[in-house]
């Protein structure tokens, strides 16, 4: 009987990401963005009994390039999304990517007691998990 590997959703994730302030405007949280790759940013709590929001440059596209609007004159809070569904980082990554197919989304922050540790994407799923399945069946 062959055992499985299990892989963690800690073990794809990108540990560096940006975080922004939901007041900031959309020009200034482009020009904070250190971390391209992940394609978004974390938008913090404003206090202990919010949520965390998500800034998609896909959002910002939609709702700010392709209607016109001057970067300088919108919000952040006014194109992200909150709240946001939060992955656990001991979730296996095969619950990940049905999570993120039932809820239509393809990235999420990944929390671990109550801070953002990193966030995954379906392209981390997928570059990972298939190479852990290409090994099981070289096995």
């Amino acid at each position: 009987m062959s055992t499985r590997e299990i892989i963690r959703v800690r073990h794809v994730m990108k540990r560096k990401f940006d975080l922004v302030d939901s007041m900031a405007t959309i020009k200034d949280a482009l020009a904070t963005m250190q971390h391209v790759e992940t394609k978004c940013l974390i938008v913090k709590k404003r206090h202990q009994d919010d949520e965390y929001g998500i800034l998609l440059i896909s959002d910002i596209a939609r709702k700010v390039l392709g209607k016109n609007r001057a970067p300088e004159r919108v919000n952040v809070y006014e194109v992200m999304q909150k709240p946001v569904i939060t992955v656990d980082p001991e979730m296996d990554i095969r619950y990940c990517a049905q999570l993120f197919d039932r809820f239509a989304f393809s990235r999420a922050p990944v929390v671990d007691g109550g801070a953002v540790a990193g966030i995954v994407s379906f392209t981390d799923l997928v570059i990972v998990g298939m190479a852990a399945r290409e090994r099981e069946y070289r096995r």
